[in-house]
């Protein structure tokens, strides 16, 4: 888990843990350079003091020619075992005595280098002047000596430092412990009181008052916006509580008025069908039985009476499936557009068989909605698409899909009529009609119901045209 999704505990605690380590290791490695550098000093001090207490007490061995006396001075140094070596060379730089004396010409130079002591390959070495008191050179004399000492400090030192190190870790994750929570409780409270809110949509809990600091102050300001919003939650609960028993009564009086409505529907159409009948069977009945009484403009005139009985009793049909969709209870489920579009143009070609129509159904046409109000929407976009192809040359009508600006439209095509688009707002209005009844029949209502099916589904349906050129209307769900 990475540390920004840690509690925050956690993330207090690994940072103090993380600057105290870091402390700590810069001051103990700052410490260890400088012993080290003390400590290579302090040797090269001291072996430069016993060289030339070595080269002072030589002087006679080299004057006198005397090799015994100096290999014993030189075996002095067994005293201390980190001196690898040591050599005298004579005045005219040869190999004069060395220590112990049995590396003679392996462990030491076969002749003197420079004056002065040097470290190299972890060896401290070094030639000295043996000289008498008048100032006249002698010989030299060369020391080797091992870092043994310097390295086992350093090791002391660095297991001591380790120690210090994990103690002082030790202590100050207990004392992180100990001292984040005058931080992290307050802001787990804090944070508690708001899961709380968030939860359970509880405006009276508080959270615990802070000190003075910042945060203190975010504590003092989210109690604040909580007494805020528990006003408001108490306003809004109380308006909602008036918004419902406003909404039930108007409900109440909705319901009503659907019922007197659908009574009302139900009386004009019983009421209406009944004398328009007996017009239309009258009409009829004149005209078959007195036919020959009657002069053409006469017998035209009754036909007349007759066709207007008829198309006001489709009106009225029109109109009550109208009502029926803005009423109709919805019942969603998976649609097969393309089967119910090859459904109702072969029942098209079965009401007119003598008209031949080429239909290009697009198949995997599929939609979420009702059923039955979308089979009415399409049998009327289909019918009026038939209507308006019967002048046609070679009819067609097409339904497939398109997609655009992100979502997909149903579109049904056809190369009838067409219309002037700037009378396409006038399409989808009850008893608008951009044709007469002269030219193609119909009441003006199929094209409205599209639209009110449509508005129910959530979606939109636009036209598109051009007069003689066709026809295209698409719909989304």
């Amino acid at each position: 888990m990475p540390l920004r999704d840690r509690p925050i505990q956690q993330k207090l605690t690994a940072i103090l843990l993380l600057i105290s380590g870091l402390v700590l290791f810069l001051t103990a490695a700052a410490f260890a350079g400088y012993q080290y550098w003390s400590l290579r000093r302090s040797m090269r001090d001291m072996v430069t003091v016993r060289g030339r207490v070595l080269a002072a007490t030589s002087t006679a061995a080299l004057a006198f020619d005397n090799v015994a006396d100096a290999t014993e001075i030189l075996a002095a140094l067994r005293a201390d075992p980190h001196f690898l070596a040591a050599a005298l060379y004579d005045q005219d730089g040869r190999l004069f005595a060395t220590y112990p004396a049995e590396l003679a010409g392996t462990a030491v130079p076969a002749a003197p280098g420079p004056d002065g002591y040097r470290f190299e390959r972890g060896r401290l070495t070094g030639f000295q002047v043996v000289a008498e008191e008048g100032g006249r050179r002698l010989g030299t004399l060369y020391l080797a000596s091992d870092l043994a000492a310097v390295y086992d400090t350093l090791r002391l030192t660095a297991i001591i430092g380790s120690l210090v190190l994990a103690v002082s870790m030790l202590a100050a994750y207990l004392l992180s412990a100990v001292l984040q929570r005058a931080i992290t409780q307050p802001i787990l409270a804090l944070a508690e009181t708001a899961r709380a809110v968030s939860l359970r949509r509880d405006y009276s809990v508080r959270a615990p008052a802070a000190g003075r600091d910042e945060v203190g102050v975010l504590t003092g300001a989210f109690n604040q916006m909580l007494d805020e919003l528990q006003r408001y939650a108490t306003g809004l609960e109380q308006l909602v509580a008036e918004r419902t028993k406003e909404l039930a009564a108007g409900n109440a009086a909705l319901l009503a008025a659907n019922s007197e409505l659908d009574a009302f529907a139900y009386s004009v159409s019983h009421d209406l069908r009944a004398p328009l009948r007996s017009i239309d069977g009258f009409s009829q009945v004149l005209l078959e039985d007195y036919a020959e009484r009657l002069d053409e403009a006469g017998r035209g005139s009754l036909n007349r009476v007759r066709a207007a009985s008829q198309r006001m009793g489709m009106l009225i049909d029109d109109l009550l499936k109208l009502a029926r969709v803005t009423r109709a209870e919805m019942r969603t489920e998976a649609v097969d557009v393309s089967a119910m579009a090859q459904d109702i143009a072969a029942e098209l070609q079965r009401a007119t068989p003598a008209r031949q129509v080429e239909f290009a159904i697009a198949p995997g046409l599929l939609a979420q909605g009702d059923a039955r109000l979308l089979r009415v929407a399409l049998e009327n976009l289909l019918w009026n698409s038939w209507k308006y192809t019967a002048k046609a040359a070679r009819p067609r009508i097409e339904v497939g899909w398109v997609e655009g600006n992100g979502e997909r439209a149903f579109m049904v095509r056809d190369n009838g009529a067409g219309f002037d688009m700037q009378y396409a707002d006038k399409l989808f209005g009850v008893f608008q009609r951009l044709h007469s009844a002269a030219e193609f029949e119909g009441t003006g209502v199929g094209l409205a119901t599209v639209r009110r099916i449509i508005n129910r589904h959530g979606g939109r349906i636009w036209a598109e045209g051009a007069v003689d050129q066709g026809a295209t209307f698409y719909f989304t769900l």
